[in-house]
């Protein structure tokens, strides 16, 4: 894996927020995770504009049948 090294001048309150929500140990663990997340949501976006163009064809009523569906146990009290 390739590193580069910089500075940056980050939002002490953000910053903060993101190595409590992310639980990493470092500044940089969790602004490395928070922008992967960032390309993760931003990748998965574009999938909508396949919307309505005919690029995938087939029966998904028809490819769901051979899902096995499982079912959640009921929590006792």
């Amino acid at each position: 894996m390739c590193m580069k090294r910089t500075n940056l001048v980050l939002d002490e309150n953000i910053l903060e927020q993101t190595l409590r929500l992310s639980q990493k140990k470092t500044y940089s663990e969790a602004v490395t995770i928070a922008m992967k997340e960032f390309i993760r949501v931003n990748e998965f976006s574009k999938i909508f504009e396949f919307q309505g163009t005919g690029i995938w064809s087939g029966d998904l009523s028809e490819m769901r049948k051979d899902v096995k569906v499982v079912k959640g146990k009921k929590k006792s009290k």
